[in-house]
């Protein structure tokens, strides 16, 4: 199972990694943070998950499988 971890000290919610892979992450207009809307994404969302983590301007993501 895959597992998306944000290092939120690196993270600037600059909403890169929700353009990869809308259904995992999600910048909200109300505060402007990065969330992880599935922690453990299913399988056909991996590369997606990883392409987002590659393209992190910040290397803030970690995926573990």
């Amino acid at each position: 199972m895959m597992e998306v971890h944000i290092d939120y000290e690196l993270c600037e919610s600059n909403a890169v990694c929700q353009q990869f892979a809308p259904e995992v992450f999600e910048v909200r207009d109300e505060d402007d943070l990065l969330y992880v809307l599935q922690p453990n994404p299913p399988a056909e969302l991996r590369e997606a998950v990883l392409l987002a983590a590659e393209r992190c301007p910040r290397q803030a993501i970690t995926v573990k499988e």
